[in-house]
C-alpha cells in the first residue's frame, strides 16, 4: 500500500542502560547493608553506588563492546627483532582496567570492612565487563600470600593496594600502582600442582632463584609482576617473578602464545616460558602449596562473586525486556509461565548474592570461627553457585527469544563468560574434593558450618528437613568421594536456604525452599510449584531506569 511504513519500530524494549547497577539491585543492597558497621555503610553505599552509575552508564557499556570484540594481540619481537613478549590491549581495555582499580578493587585486606565493599563492587563491575576483573582479582588475592614475607610485603603491597592504574612495564618501584598474575598450572599437572616441573635453582643471593620450566596457564601475563610455583631443592616453592628487573632491564618472561578461549575474550591468558628467569622465594622451601593457598581462596572467592554477577545481570536483562515487550495480548512479564521462569531464575541469582557477601563478610571478621567456615563453605559455595551460572545466562539468553542470540543484545557475551568460573582455580571435582576433605581432617569446619545455618532453625519447617537430610548423607564420610559432587550441592543449597529464611523478603525465601530443598521443582527453570508469590520476586529484581 503506498505511503506504508516498512521500517518503523515497535514492540522492542528501550535500552538497559542509564542507571545504577547497585542501588537496583535490592539482594546486593540488603547484603551490604547487612555485613557493613553501621559507623561505615553511607561511605560505602556511596561508593559503591559511584561504581554502579558508572558500570550502567552507556558510555562503559561501549567500552565493554570494545574491549570484547577487539582481543589482546601477543607481540613477541619488536621491528628490529629483539625480543619483547607483550600483550597489545584495545584502549578501551585500559580505561575499563583504570576505573576497576580506581574503585578499590584491589584493596580487599587494607580498608576497613574492605573485603564486603570490594566483594560488592567486584559484583557490579562483573556485569560491565568480566575480563578486566581477572587482573584486579589476582592483584588484590596476592596480598595474603606475599604478607609471609614481611620484605615483600612492604615494597610489593602498597602498589598492590594503590587505587592508580599505573600502566606499562617499568621497575615496579618507581610505579605508582602494580597490578599482579598468577602462574600454576603445567601441561603435565593441571589441578595437580605437586606434578609441576619448572625447576628452581638457588643463585648466590639469599632467597633468590632461577626458574626454568613452561607454565600452560598464565593469568594476565602483561602484569607487573606474578606468583609461581616450583620445584625447590626442597619441593614445590611459591616465588614472585617480577616481569621488569630493579635495574630496567626485562625478566626473561617468554609468552609463547595466547589462548584462544571461548569467553573473557577481552583478558589475556598465555602460555609462559621461563629460561634463567630471576625469581624472588615467598615463603619457606617446600611448602609453596600452602603459601599460594590463601592466593587460591580469594580467587575463589571471586568465581563465586563473578557468577553471581553475572547471573544478576543476566536476570537484570530477561525482566528488563519481558516487561517491555508484548505478546499475545499483554507484557511478558504478566504471563504465568514467563513470570514462573523469571522468578526462578531471580531467586537463583539472590541466592548466589547473598551466599557470596556472606562469605566476604567472614574474611573481613577473620575469627576463628569464621576462617573454619570458609573452609568448608567457600569450596561448596565456589562448586555450586559457579555451575548454576551458565544455565541462568543461557534460560535468560532464552526469554529474549531470537534476539538473546545475536551478540548486539549482550546475552551471548554472558552465556560465554558463564562457564569460567566454574573452570578457573579448581573445577568442579578439585572443589568437592576440597569440602571432602575439610569435612574429614577438620571438625571444626563442620562445627562452624552447623552453627550457621542453626541459626536459622525453626524457621521453615522445609529447611529443617533438609538439614536433617544432610545428617544423614554426612554420617559416612569414608565411602563418601563418588557421592562428593550431591553432598557438596546439598551443603551449598542449606546454606542458601538458612540466608534466605533469615534475610530475604518472605517470597524469595519460600520459593528458594519450595524449589531447591524439596522435591517439588523441577530440573529447568520455570518449574517453580503452585502457590507462590512470583510476581513480586519479578517485581524485587526488576530494573527501573530512570527516566
Amino acid at each position: 500500500m503506498a505511503g506504508t511504513t516498512t521500517h518503523t519500530v515497535t514492540n522492542q524494549p528501550p535500552p538497559l542502560v542509564g542507571y545504577d547497577l547497585f542501588a537496583a539491585d535490592h539482594a546486593l543492597v540488603e547484603a551490604v547493608a547487612r555485613h557493613t558497621a553501621p559507623e561505615l555503610l553511607e561511605e560505602v553505599r556511596a561508593e559503591l553506588s559511584t561504581i554502579g552509575v558508572s558500570a550502567g552508564s552507556a558510555q562503559v557499556q561501549e567500552w565493554a563492546a570494545q574491549a570484547d570484540e577487539n582481543p589482546p594481540r601477543l607481540r613477541t619481537h619488536d621491528r628490529y627483532g629483539n625480543r619483547i613478549d607483550e600483550v597489545e590491549f584495545h584502549p578501551a581495555w585500559h580505561r575499563l582496567l583504570g576505573k576497576g582499580v580506581g574503585a578499590g578493587l584491589t584493596t580487599g585486606w587494607v580498608r576497613p570492612g574492605g573485603h564486603v565493599r570490594r566483594a560488592a563492587a567486584f559484583l557490579v563491575w562483573t556485569q560491565a565487563e568480566a575480563g578486566n576483573c581477572c587482573p584486579l582479582s589476582m592483584t588484590n588475592a596476592a596480598v595474603p600470600a606475599l604478607r609471609t614475607d614481611p620484605e615483600l610485603a612492604a615494597a610489593w603491597e602498597p602498589l598492590l593496594t594503590s587505587m592508580i592504574y599505573d600502566r606499562g612495564l617499568r621497575p615496579a618501584a618507581g610505579k605508582a600502582g602494580a597490578l599482579f598474575g598468577m602462574a600454576m598450572t603445567e601441561k603435565q599437572g593441571g589441578s595437580d600442582v605437586r606434578a609441576n616441573t619448572t625447576a628452581a635453582v638457588p643463585l648466590a643471593e639469599p632467597g633468590t632463584y632461577a626458574l626454568t620450566g613452561h607454565k600452560w596457564f598464565c593469568s594476565a601475563p602483561m602484569s607487573d609482576g606474578f606468583l609461581v610455583l616450583a620445584q625447590a631443592p626442597g619441593g614445590p616453592t611459591c616465588f614472585l617473578v617480577p616481569r621488569v628487573l630493579p635495574d630496567g632491564t626485562r625478566n626473561v618472561f617468554l609468552l609463547q602464545r595466547l589462548k584462544d578461549k571461548l569467553g573473557n575474550r577481552s583478558n589475556a591468558s598465555g602460555e609462559v616460558e621461563f629460561d634463567g628467569t630471576w625469581a624472588r622465594r615467598v615463603g619457606e622451601e617446600g611448602r609453596g602449596v600452602r603459601t599460594i593457598i590463601g592466593m587460591v581462596a580469594a580467587t575463589r572467592l571471586d568465581c563465586v562473586l563473578g557468577s553471581a554477577g553475572l547471573m544478576r545481570q543476566a536476570v537484570a536483562q530477561a525482566v528488563h525486556h519481558c516487561s517491555h515487550r508484548e505478546a499475545f495480548g499483554g507484557k511478558l512479564a504478566d504471563k504465568p509461565l514467563m513470570r514462573n521462569v523469571l522468578a526462578d531464575l531471580a531467586v537463583e541469582s539472590e541466592a548466589a548474592t547473598a551466599l557470596g557477601l556472606r562469605l566476604a563478610a567472614a574474611h573481613d571478621d577473620g575469627g576463628e570461627a569464621e576462617r573454619a567456615l570458609l573452609r568448608l563453605a567457600l569450596p561448596a559455595a565456589k562448586y555450586w553457585v559457579t555451575k548454576r551460572c551458565a544455565p541462568v545466562a543461557v534460560e535468560a539468553a532464552e526469554c529474549l527469544g531470537g534476539n538473546g542470540y545475536v551478540t548486539e543484545s549482550g546475552l551471548p557475551r554472558l552465556v560465554r563468560e558463564s562457564p569460567l568460573n566454574s573452570l578457573w582455580e579448581g573445577a568442579g571435582n578439585i572443589q568437592a574434593l576440597d569440602a571432602l576433605r575439610a569435612l574429614r581432617r577438620e571438625p571444626e569446619a563442620l562445627d562452624a558450618y552447623l552453627q550457621e545455618i542453626g541459626r536459622a532453625h525453626g524457621a521453615d519447617h522445609r529447611l529443617d528437613r533438609a538439614v536433617k537430610d544432610l545428617f544423614s548423607e554426612l554420617a559416612d564420610l569414608e565411602g563418601m568421594e563418588a557421592r562428593a559432587r550431591r553432598l557438596v550441592e546439598r551443603l551449598a543449597t542449606v546454606l542458601q536456604g538458612s540466608l534466605l529464611v533469615r534475610f530475604a523478603p518472605a517470597e524469595v525465601a519460600d520459593a528458594f525452599c519450595a524449589s531447591r530443598l524439596t522435591d517439588d521443582g523441577g530440573a529447568s527453570f520455570g518449574t517453580l510449584p503452585r502457590g507462590l508469590d512470583l510476581a513480586a520476586v519479578v517485581d524485587r529484581a526488576r530494573v527501573h531506569v530512570p527516566a
